[in-house]
């Protein structure tokens, strides 16, 4: 891929131009999915897989990615949008076509090993843990779920089941953020005192609930699109397919979208665990829609590879950037759109999102040797590990407490000006007795899951 084209820019461009080709591979049945805590299919085998979310920006790319293993046959697919789904089911003739993924699972569960959860982020928890709890494997996109509640409990029944889990945050396999960790783990800027990460474009924020209602399409199921969430009327170009994201009932704004990507290296590098606190500023919030602009600063306890024992980390989005002071950028040089700067005793270390770490200063760090490494494909990785080849790296006992994290900062956005003190262990916040109610919801009449609602 050509440097300055982005993994969601190519996406774009490749979905518009039609240019995505799914590969049927090998049809047949393999033996039943294992139960709960068992152990996964042989190697031999060939992963049965059922697709949940099939279309939009990732839907089709997560597909594409586990059918190019090789490895995997896909026996059903499902979407709430018949327009996607039909698409899909014409690269895929044989694989058997769900709108409802409750449906799938109660009548497929004797024909599947696994199953990908590519769907807007209020429904990534009920459906991956309807299937862990009937012993499938689980791929499930960023930010893994909607609520903190969601997440840890995601990450309990997993490790209950035994069975093999992923985030969609590929980029943890990439050969630049895997550098990023080599370097910062054996000492290059020396122990860190602080990090800060950002996303300065596309803010996830709309201005409030339009009035009235519009006729769903016929290919949308609107019922089905909602899902857990506290039902609204359908209105065209607010929702589905994309905007989503902008709604405090459906998505995660910007946080929610890049924060378990970029937060990742430095979470996997420093090996840090729950915050201490959050403290948020923000603007001005309808409270329907996430801000157009937001910084979260983090405390966490120290590691062996910080400075102290407690480290700070920030999040900026919306147009927001850390200070340049905080680091010798060379003058001539813009800070990336995304990415990350952390700060060591010894220099920093510029990590823009998916490209190569910089060490600052330039002049000190010149000749300092860059680990050669090759690049991991997260998903077969995978679906290897499902077959019993290896294991995952952003399975869901680190993906977990990282969603965890990531989703407090938006807990902490609702309450701008106030720092929350997190007691992880209990799951609440201790000091802001009205933040709880944000760690977790009750789903809509008709929709509970165990465990969740």
């Amino acid at each position: 891929m050509r440097k300055g084209i982005t993994r969601r820019k190519f996406l774009k461009q490749a979905v518009a131009g039609g240019t995505i080709v799914f590969s049927l591979g090998p049809r047949g049945r393999g033996t039943p999915a294992p139960g709960a805590g068992a152990k996964a299919r042989p190697p031999s085998s060939r992963l049965q897989h059922a697709a949940i979310g099939v279309g939009g920006m990732m839907g089709g790319s997560d597909l594409q990615s586990i059918l190019n293993t090789g490895k995997v046959d896909v026996v059903a697919i499902c979407d709430i949008d018949e327009s996607y789904l039909n698409q899909a089911a014409e690269k895929l003739p044989n694989a058997r076509k769900y709108r409802d993924w409750r449906e799938l699972l109660d009548k497929e569960q004797k024909n599947i090993d696994s199953v990908n959860v590519t769907t807007p982020d209020h429904m990534h928890a009920p459906i991956a843990m309807s299937a862990i709890d009937k012993g499938k494997h689980v791929y499930c996109q960023k930010p893994l779920t909607h609520e903190v509640y969601e997440a840890r409990q995601l990450t309990l029944a997993a490790r209950k089941a035994g069975v093999v889990t992923q985030m969609g945050v590929q980029i943890h396999s990439h050969p630049a953020y895997r550098a990023a960790v080599q370097m910062l783990q054996e000492g290059a800027i020396g122990k860190i005192k602080e990090w800060h990460s950002w996303q300065s474009s596309s803010p996830w924020s709309l201005q409030g609930r339009p009035e009235g209602s519009d006729p769903a399409p016929a290919h949308v199921d609107w019922d089905l699109w909602i899902g857990v969430a506290p039902p609204r009327p359908y209105k065209a170009d607010i929702y589905h397919p994309v905007k989503w994201r902008c709604w405090q009932d459906f998505g995660s704004g910007v946080l929610g979208d890049f924060g378990c990507h970029i937060f990742d290296p430095v979470f996997t590098a420093l090996q840090l665990g729950a915050p201490i606190s959050i403290y948020a500023e923000a603007a001005q919030n309808n409270y329907e829609n996430w801000p157009a602009w937001q910084i979260v600063h983090y405390e966490f306890a120290g590691t062996k590879l910080t400075a102290g024992s407690t480290i700070e980390g920030a999040w900026y989005d919306g147009g927001k950037l850390p200070p340049r002071e905080l680091a010798a950028i060379p003058k001539e040089r813009n800070l990336p759109g995304s990415g990350s700067l952390i700060i060591g005793q010894e220099g920093a270390m510029l990590l823009p999102h998916w490209a190569e770490p910089q060490l600052l200063p330039e002049e000190k760090f010149k000749n300092y040797p860059r680990p050669k490494l090759q690049d991991v494909d997260h998903y077969g990785q995978w679906v290897n590990a499902c077959l019993g080849l290896g294991k995952t790296s952003a399975g869901f006992d680190y993906s977990g407490p990282l969603a965890e994290a990531v989703l407090l900062g938006n807990v902490a956005v609702r309450f701008p000006g106030k720092k929350l003190l997190w007691d992880a262990a209990n799951i609440r916040i201790a000091n802001v007795a009205e933040a709880n109610q944000h760690l977790r919801r009750k789903y809509r009449a008709g929709w509970d899951v165990k465990a969740l609602s």
